[in-house]
């Protein structure tokens, strides 16, 4: 009774669990870029993304202001509060130091010398007293204390991102990029497919052959030679030029994944309609071309997403002004700078970027499957 159609079989639930564990193993990167765009920079630096809903330790420096400073009995005092003073709102002070080689030194509570002369003491609501028995003079002592402070969430990593000056223009040249190189692709593939799938010519297996090569050929390797071309034949670096360069990069997957599907297509359709007299043309266009849908879509899918989060061909086949930049290399220039250690801008740019992908993909991906299994079954 295993055996029949329609039954599950007696390992579904490890097959059930075992794909809830992989979709949870790839959401955990995406939960947690997502968590760390919202969060303060500096608590992104002092811990992980897992910690973001508790507090976090933290060493700060707080300037006190001589100006405070008032006389009592022999000596002169300054009161306050050093989250006030270092601008952090509020926490909980863990310890405190009058050095910055040891701003652990001394317990909240504690008596700490100044290195000019006086006391110093912090209690843990950051409150402090510091007593001196000379005028504390233009500028007052520095305090140096470690604090757990509450956890921070912010919207001012996507405000910098959306309010990064000709980031609109940027977004403009991304969709000027992206969509003439999904479709130009996809217009020379179709009729090479075509005719590799329903066309007799001498060194058809071959050519067939040299594309499914040519997948594994690193495009990093073509990157020089074919920019040095491009300055040859007069196009230089301009979106003319990265359009042909995104063409030559996808037509192998192309050619490959439609010419797949279009030798699965039923062959009587094609045989009865060239019976009928319709030219190669007319079955490429009227038959061929509506059945082969899923399949344009699928690759649409991956080379839409490939252009749009490309940084590298942008960076070698464009310029670099403002006016032709794409939002990948104008996030990597301008708002991460040379280090590109600001997590938090990252992780923002990352899900603003991503908005159009998605829409993208969600709008066509019931096709994706489809086109992807085509000819691997008869």
């Amino acid at each position: 009774m295993a055996g029949i159609a329609g039954r599950g079989t007696r390992l579904g639930w490890v097959i059930n669990l075992s794909v809830l564990a992989l979709v949870i193993l790839w959401l955990i990167p995406t939960v947690g870029l997502l968590v760390s765009s919202f969060r303060d920079r500096d608590q992104i630096s002092e811990t992980g993304w897992w910690k973001a809903p508790f507090a976090v330790e933290q060493t700060y420096r707080a300037r006190v202001d001589a100006g405070g400073a008032v006389a009592e009995g022999t000596g002169f005092v300054i009161t306050g509060n050093v989250f006030e003073a270092a601008g952090v709102g509020s926490g909980q002070v863990t310890a405190f130091g009058v050095t910055g080689r040891d701003p652990a030194a001394f317990a909240p509570g504690d008596m700490a010398e100044l290195r000019g002369g006086g006391m110093l003491t912090v209690a843990g609501d950051g409150s402090f007293r510091a007593t001196s028995p000379e005028e504390f003079g233009r500028r007052g002592p520095s305090i140096y204390f470690q604090a757990a402070t509450p956890p921070k969430f912010t919207l001012d990593n996507y405000r910098r991102v959306l309010g990064a000056d000709a980031m609109d223009r940027a977004f403009i040249n991304t969709l000027t990029v992206t969509i003439p190189a999904t479709i130009i692709p996809i217009l020379i593939a179709a009729f090479a497919a075509y005719a590799l799938a329903w066309m007799e010519f001498p060194g058809r297996g071959l050519l067939i052959a040299a594309i499914v090569g040519l997948l594994v050929v690193p495009l990093q390797l073509a990157l020089v030679p074919l920019l040095s071309l491009h300055y040859k034949v007069g196009i230089g670096q301009g979106f003319l030029g990265i359009w042909m360069a995104h063409t030559g990069f996808g037509l192998p997957l192309a050619v490959y994944l439609l010419r797949n599907y279009m030798a699965g297509l039923p062959r009587d359709i094609i045989e009865s309609a060239k019976v009928d007299g319709a030219t190669d043309f007319q079955v490429f266009t009227k038959i061929v071309l509506p059945l082969s849908f899923p399949a344009l879509a699928s690759f649409a899918i991956f080379q839409f997403l490939w252009v749009w989060n490309d940084l590298l061909v942008a960076k070698v086949f464009l310029p670099s002004t403002d006016e032709a930049k794409v939002m990948t290399v104008k996030i990597a220039d301008d708002l991460l700078g040379s280090r590109g250690g600001d997590w938090g801008i990252l992780a923002a740019a990352a899900f603003t970027s991503i908005a159009v992908p998605l829409l993208v993909f969600f709008t066509l991906q019931r096709y994706l499957v489809r086109g992807l299994l085509a000819g691997s079954v008869k």
